[in-house]
């Protein structure tokens, strides 16, 4: 979804050749198939190619899947996903990553959230 999300648009072989170590040709076809069974991606056809959109915009996929994932593995709350991610050892936040999370979090209490 990342590399159609990038592209904008895209055949399996365009999807393939951006992947880093890119699976089997028929595999990825079969995932596209299965992305656009779940109504994550629709196909137009041009010739013999079939070419793959997403059908909704990329900020509205990603307030899915963090729904997803925090009621998936973090009972719902958003401080237990926070602290999870803040207490990751192995890749310390910078100064300007914690000046960015400051920010958001003044800028949430100003409003109340």
């Amino acid at each position: 979804m990342d590399v159609v999300y990038r592209l904008g648009a895209a055949t399996s072989r365009q999807i393939r050749e951006e992947l880093q170590d890119p699976p089997h040709p028929a595999a990825v076809r079969t995932l596209l198939r299965i992305l656009e069974s779940k109504g994550q991606l629709r196909h137009t056809r041009e010739g013999p190619r079939h070419v793959y959109v997403p059908t909704t915009p990329r900020s509205v996929a990603q307030r899915s899947a963090v729904r997803h994932l925090l009621s998936t593995f973090f009972g719902g709350s958003r401080a237990a996903a926070v602290a999870a991610l803040l207490d990751d050892g192995d890749q310390p936040l910078t100064t300007s990553e914690r000046a960015a999370l400051a920010s958001t979090v003044r800028r949430l209490r100003a409003e109340g959230r």
